[in-house]
């Protein structure tokens, strides 16, 4: 498929007066047009700072961010003010106008590009229909839900029929009932309107909700990038695993230190594997982390598991499951 954005060894570097923070180092990575690319990280990682180069509200200290192969870079006012029409963005915080009811929050951005009044309410209109919002259109923020807020962010953002949408932690001051719905309502916009959208968080359960591509920044690097499904089965960095494991450990209950994470796929997630395993090698295991998620709507589980200390039966389980087509990955340092 064609990349609609190209991100070639861009840095970004703030300069304090004691000292100077390099919040991106570095960065390459191409979003295929009509994905939906989920830029993920722990706090500080430097996902806000990318996105806004995307659109060069904030401009890279270095390097190259290609828009459908123009480079903002080269752009002069006038042409980069065109471009961003074509690339919205959605906030956490929803940035709505407290002094505009709903339907003026839609037509600003109408107006600022010269629409005619008129044209701008029935545009509006149909916004706020595909939103679900159409018995809003008198209301102010105020009289919101926190939900309803970032529907009305939404409508707003697509009012110039953008090719790309960025969304900066847009569901993290959000009920996960909510943020589901709100997933929804983003997939369903991608679906039918084609447009390609980028989601910054630090929940991968965001990612693991509607996104088909991932990468992962930490401390400013782009550490891992590809499909949802190969980073979750296959994390190969620690940031990585971190993020798929969502930093979640047991106790040592065992004196071994030897762990394995099994990947079940859809075929093998039914089966009593572990329960014939221990049977069959008659030694238990320690369960340390057991978890299902449903990744472009099929079921896929992980298991972290704590093997006996006695080597040679440690490898006769890993055989064992081996044997049985699961995918089986050693891990270091995941027990104290």
């Amino acid at each position: 498929m064609e990349a609609i954005i190209q991100i070639r060894d861009v840095t970004k570097t703030f300069i304090g007066r004691d000292n100077q923070v390099e919040a991106l180092k570095g960065i390459n990575l191409d979003i295929e047009r009509g994905n939906i690319c989920g830029i993920i990280g722990m706090s500080g990682a430097g996902k806000s700072t990318l996105v806004r180069c995307l659109n060069f509200l904030e401009k890279p200290t270095s390097g190259t961010v290609l828009i459908e192969g123009q480079d903002l870079q080269a752009m002069n006012g006038a042409q980069l003010r065109k471009a961003r029409t074509e690339i919205a963005m959605i906030f956490q915080h929803f940035n709505l106008l407290m002094q505009r009811n709903v339907q003026d929050n839609i037509c600003f951005p109408l107006e600022i590009v010269g629409m005619k009044r008129r044209e701008a309410k029935k545009r509006a209109a149909e916004l706020l229909k595909i939103v679900g919002l159409s018995e809003k259109a008198k209301a102010y923020p105020a009289q919101l839900s926190g939900g309803q807020k970032q529907r009305v962010a939404i409508a707003r953002a697509l009012a110039n029929n953008p090719k790309i949408l960025l969304c900066d932690e847009a569901t993290s001051a959000l009920d996960p009932t909510t943020t589901k719905s709100i997933l929804a309502l983003l997939k369903e916009i991608n679906i039918q309107y084609g447009i390609t959208i980028v989601i910054i968080t630090h929940e991968m359960s965001v990612v693991q909700e509607i996104c088909n591509q991932v990468a992962i920044i930490d401390e400013g690097n782009l550490v891992e990038s590809g499909s949802v499904e190969e980073v979750f089965s296959r994390p190969r960095t620690k940031a990585a695993q971190k993020l798929v494991f969502q930093g979640e450990r047991s106790t040592m209950e065992m004196r071994g230190k030897r762990c394995i994470r099994i990947v079940f796929s859809e075929n093998s997630s039914f089966e009593p594997v572990i329960g014939n395993m221990v049977l069959a090698c008659k030694t238990p295991v320690n369960i340390l982390l057991a978890d299902t998620k449903d990744i472009g709507g099929i079921a896929h589980g992980q298991m972290v598991l704590q093997l006996p200390e006695d080597t040679v039966t440690a490898e006769k389980m890993i055989q064992y499951l081996k044997d049985r087509n699961l995918t089986v990955e050693e891990l270091t340092d995941y027990v104290e």
